[in-house]
């Protein structure tokens, strides 16, 4: 039996979960939380943790070169973080852009997309 500690980032409660997982993996119990979103939260965390990604890419404007944020608009694997960054650093946007727009489709994960933060005209 393995345990695992985990501090809730669901809400703002910050609820100290305990995960106990058995000999092949699986999760046997899990105490400390307050609502089922963190339960859920504790399992995904230990069995497929996924994260936000959120960065810049360049954009190219009438003024020139600036800094555009972008952000994954659903989790993606934390073990492709790196893989993501190095499309990420690859990436160039024209303006305009706006935010919301889709930048890369399918980015890293089906149905996962890199979208805009910010607008530049």
């Amino acid at each position: 039996m393995t345990t695992k500690e985990l501090t809730c980032v669901v809400c703002p409660a910050g609820c100290r979960i305990t995960v106990t997982l058995n000999d092949a993996g699986a999760i046997e119990t899990i105490e400390g939380y307050t609502c089922l979103r963190g339960k859920t939260y504790a399992a995904n965390e230990v069995t497929h943790p996924v994260r936000t990604l959120t960065s810049t890419v360049p954009v190219m404007t009438a003024e020139g070169k600036k800094l555009l944020p972008v952000r994954t608009d659903a989790g993606i694997p934390r073990e492709k973080l790196f893989e993501a960054m190095k499309i990420v650093r690859a990436t160039t946007v024209k303006a305009p852009v706006h935010t919301g727009d889709v930048l890369i489709a399918d980015f890293i994960e089906p149905g996962t997309n890199l979208i805009a933060c910010k607008d530049f005209e």
